[in-house]
């Protein structure tokens, strides 16, 4: 059974159990939030090496990271290093968007190695494995067919873009949008219901969709398909209307006891984000919210994993459960190693102060040890909390203070060792 399923039935899962212990949460109230919906523990039948995590209300802000092979880049041995850069650094889900080569050997070795959950879009898969096929040949079941192949593959979540249904495209038409629709999912099947003159076929048979996740325990994650692509775009009737049939189409996996979360924008202002995350929560049932940043400027080219963070530290404090990290080189290219670090630890960071504002349990442990360490001016410590301990050491021994206690801002003058000295009585020489 699913673990929406087991939830409501009364029984606690290993997956369930898990997940309250790191979390520091009585096990039957994290089952009492599993059942109702407000917490998902994406956990496929088939993911051997999972350590499972929770995503939802009132636990950690987990993030995500996106990589996998194209057309342009396709070494796999270099998205595998992505990979054990977001284990070293504390990623909770990595998200395979392949699609060119071979998928589905990726894809399983990911799954066979990686104790994070695993999500996909199958629709990216879709158009690699059936390139050469003109889009409209491609049919509805055509695309089911992929998205069972990476349930039985051990899939622990999957993107859907069925919300994109003729009424959505009927308000993004009327809508006057600077940037169009930017999902790529979502344009692809824009494109196909378009030539083809069909309805969407993942929201057509979105029914087959939920039976293939509710046997395998796939946790659904909405896609939004019209998020703006620009600040201009936020809050439009395109983004509004597909949200709403998202909220029905959730309710819709529930009956079947099949998990969802929602994913959000996008691109959009700082002052819009607090009300849009409520509206979601409202909308969508109390489902987890899964964001991409938001960005909040537009102007961030190169410095995009700083627009982002500061947006999904925003979205995080007003309820959004999920983020989904930006790289420096979101917009200009497929990002290497370095750039995935620094979107891994920008997005970590937004997570972290989030979840201080939102007072989860336990969160402001790890700053206050922090804290205590540069009280006591101890370097060893602080490395040991520090985000990217590594960085902050080489950062430290780059230049070196004439006083090895202190560090070159300060040298002599260090506020923390002169008031450690006079509070201790100690004679003070400067």
């Amino acid at each position: 059974m699913t673990q929406m399923e087991a939830a409501r039935k009364g029984l606690l899962t290993d997956a369930l159990r898990e997940v309250a212990r790191k979390e520091s949460i009585p096990p039957e109230e994290l089952e009492r939030a599993v059942a109702r919906g407000a917490v998902v523990i994406p956990a496929n039948i088939h993911h051997r090496s999972l350590q499972p995590e929770g995503v939802g209300e009132g636990l950690r802000t987990k993030i995500n990271v996106n990589l996998g092979v194209s057309g342009d880049c396709y070494d796999y041995s270099t998205e595998f290093e992505k990979v054990d850069l977001a284990l070293k650094f504390g990623a909770e889900a990595i998200m395979d968007l392949s699609n060119y080569g071979a998928t589905s050997k990726f894809r399983q070795q990911l799954i066979e190695r990686s104790p994070a959950m695993i999500g996909t879009v199958p629709i990216y898969d879709a158009i690699g494995y059936f390139g050469g096929r003109k889009l409209a040949e491609i049919t509805a079941d055509d695309f089911l067919e992929v998205v069972e192949h990476h349930a039985m593959q051990g899939v622990d979540f999957m993107t859907i873009h069925a919300g994109i249904n003729r009424r959505a495209v009927a308000h993004f038409r009327e809508s006057g949008r600077l940037t169009n629709i930017v999902s790529r999912g979502g344009s692809l099947l824009f494109a196909w219901m378009e030539l083809t003159g069909r309805e969407n076929p993942f929201y057509e048979h979105y029914d087959r969709v939920v039976d293939i996740c509710r046997t395998h325990d796939v946790t659904i994650s909405l896609g939004d398909a019209l998020r703006p692509g620009s600040i201009h775009d936020s809050s439009d009737a395109g983004q509004i209307s597909e949200l709403i049939e998202l909220g029905a189409l959730t309710k819709r996996a529930w009956e079947r006891d099949v998990a969802v979360m929602v994913e959000g924008p996008g691109h959009m202002p700082i002052n819009e984000i607090e009300a849009n995350m409520r509206i979601q929560k409202r909308l969508c049932h109390g489902a987890p919210f899964y964001v991409l940043g938001p960005l909040v400027t537009d102007i961030g080219a190169g410095y995009d994993h700083i627009t982002a963070a500061i947006g999904g530290a925003i979205a995080a404090t007003y309820g959004a459960d999920f983020l989904c990290y930006v790289t420096p080189a979101e917009h200009l290219r497929l990002p290497d190693a370095q750039d995935v670090k620094e979107g891994i630890i920008a997005s970590k960071i937004a997570a972290h102060a989030a979840d201080i504002a939102k007072g989860v349990r336990g969160a402001r442990e790890i700053d206050d040890k922090m804290s205590e360490a540069r009280r006591q001016v101890d370097w060893e410590e602080m490395y040991k909390y520090a985000l990217d301990g590594e960085k902050a050491r080489m950062y430290r021994e780059s230049v070196k203070a004439e006083d090895e206690r202190t560090c070159s801002m300060c040298g002599k003058m260090c506020a923390m060792k002169t008031t450690n000295a006079i509070l201790n009585g100690e004679e003070l020489v400067v």
